[in-house]
């Protein structure tokens, strides 16, 4: 098993849900966005999503964006964000690390130069915001030599046929189950119908299933992820360590 596949078994074995943080790395500065990875890392984080900036990130709300921002201001980068990964995998072996990221980025960076630079790194997935299923095969092909996957996402209009096709082949990965339409960011309330949808999704595929989008607090995620594998936070961590900076 991969690390990702040994954290849910983990999860499940002392019965809870698996964390996973995401934060737009460069923001405020690389080295403190690395710092907020280690501060969630001891606050129980299972799952890190690092971020990379991007000037045009379509599926992200304020929160992100302005990090995003903020970030490329810094002068940050997808070479920089991988440099970084090691003192992190060296510093906590059995954690899985994504790169979470918009596919012009992987495709300008060289996708084999990226797949061999995030292996070395201590990378174990990736996923890619803007990467539809039909043209996911030439990126998936520099990934699986170098020992990688790919964590898939499905909107909430996706068909079962569609879920079923994205999750297919990705079973040491986990799937993301976006949880509202629209971009990234905190919401008042989650759709009264997301607890029957994630049940469903967890239904149709065979590989664990994380809830995305508009959650604010572990405790809230734990009781989206009564339904399904995991549950991500992203925008309120992303403004709580830009407003510490």
């Amino acid at each position: 098993m991969n690390r990702i596949q040994k954290t849910f078994a983990r999860c499940k074995a002392e019965g809870k849900a698996a964390y996973v943080a995401y934060l737009t790395m460069g923001a405020p500065t690389l080295e403190k966005s690395f710092a907020a990875a280690e501060t969630l890392l001891g606050e129980g984080v299972d799952i890190l999503e690092l971020g990379v900036p991007f000037s045009d990130p379509v599926a992200d709300g304020a929160v992100i964006r302005a990090a995003a921002n903020r970030a490329l201001a810094n002068g940050v980068t997808l070479a920089d964000v991988l440099a970084g990964v090691s003192g992190l995998r060296a510093r906590h072996p059995d954690t899985p690390v994504v790169i979470f990221t918009y596919y012009n980025i992987l495709y300008s960076y060289g996708l084999k130069r990226f797949a061999d630079e995030a292996a070395q790194r201590g990378v174990d997935a990736v996923l890619v915001v803007d990467l539809p299923l039909e043209e996911r095969g030439e990126l998936l092909d520099v990934l699986r030599p170098a020992g990688l996957t790919l964590v898939p996402l499905v909107a909430p209009t996706t068909g079962p046929a569609r879920v079923r096709a994205i999750a297919e082949g990705l079973e040491d990965s986990f799937l993301y189950a976006v949880t509202v339409k629209g971009t990234t960011g905190q919401r008042a309330s989650l759709p009264p119908e997301l607890a029957s949808r994630l049940t469903e999704i967890k239904r149709l595929v065979n590989l664990p299933v994380v809830a995305g989008f508009g959650i604010r607090t572990p405790e809230e995620g734990a009781a989206v992820a009564s339904h399904c594998d995991g549950f991500v936070i992203g925008s309120a961590l992303v403004e709580r360590f830009m407003k510490d900076a």
